[in-house]
């Protein structure tokens, strides 16, 4: 990770599943860098973080309020990076329609529509991302059929997806691209010039971000690397 941000150079990095406590997080590897790093983990399960070239500061971890389980949990993390306000968001996987962590997923995407409210954030320059855990449309689908009445793809989870569109925010991605498709999640199993991928990993952004938006890309290239994860990274070039 720490070679591609050498490389690649964004302004701002968000990472999501980090697996780690704030006191394992390998801080130092990212400020050697040149990062300041706000994380969020609790355990070895989820956790998030922001890096900033450009400035960190007013750093919320969580959601607003009292953080009472299973809302607990390292899944949201937000902070101020260049005059822009930047949340770095890891849904719940929600595993099977039939499983209650599904139920879980979709209260959990309401308190994530209320936190945004409340912060009014789609009044100014925001942008909400990372792994949402959801495709929007059967375009974000290498075969929708095999996807059908299961998680990631079912219409509760995309009306929660809507739901936050509707508070003022794009799907960048697909503001950029329109109806092309572009996919972020691979099965680990699958070769790299397959088109048998997921796009559920997410930019959203309020109007002042749409309208300074040059460009939204995957670097596909990034599951080269040794053990690589089963995401590409998303890239979104502000003017």
């Amino acid at each position: 990770m720490a070679e591609w941000l050498a490389d690649q150079r964004p302004d701002v990095c968000c990472l999501q599943e980090t697996k780690c406590t704030d006191d394992d997080f390998p801080f130092e590897v990212f400020e050697e860098v040149g990062y300041q790093v706000a994380h969020h983990g609790l355990n070895h399960w989820n956790g998030v973080a922001i890096l900033s070239r450009v400035g960190l500061r007013k750093v919320r971890r969580g959601f607003h309020g009292a953080q009472i389980k299973p809302f607990d949990e390292a899944r949201s993390i937000s902070a101020e990076c260049g005059g822009v306000r930047v949340w770095s968001i890891y849904a719940p996987n929600g595993r099977a329609l039939d499983d209650p962590h599904y139920l879980f997923k979709l209260v959990w995407f309401e308190r994530l529509r209320g936190d945004l409210i409340n912060a009014k954030a789609a009044k100014g320059p925001t942008v909400v991302v990372g792994d949402f855990n959801v495709a929007p449309s059967d375009l974000d689908i290498y075969d929708p059929r095999r996807w059908k009445n299961r998680t990631h793809a079912s219409a509760p989870e995309r009306a929660a997806i809507e739901a936050l569109l509707t508070l003022g925010f794009f799907d960048l991605a697909r503001e950029w691209d329109g109806e092309n498709r572009s996919y972020t999640w691979w099965n680990y199993r699958s070769k790299l010039d397959e088109d048998r991928g997921l796009r559920i990993d997410l930019a959203l952004g309020s109007e002042p971000i749409l309208q300074r938006l040059k460009g939204v890309s995957v670097d596909r290239m990034a599951r080269r690397a040794e053990r690589p994860s089963d995401h590409a990274p998303l890239i979104v070039e502000l003017g």
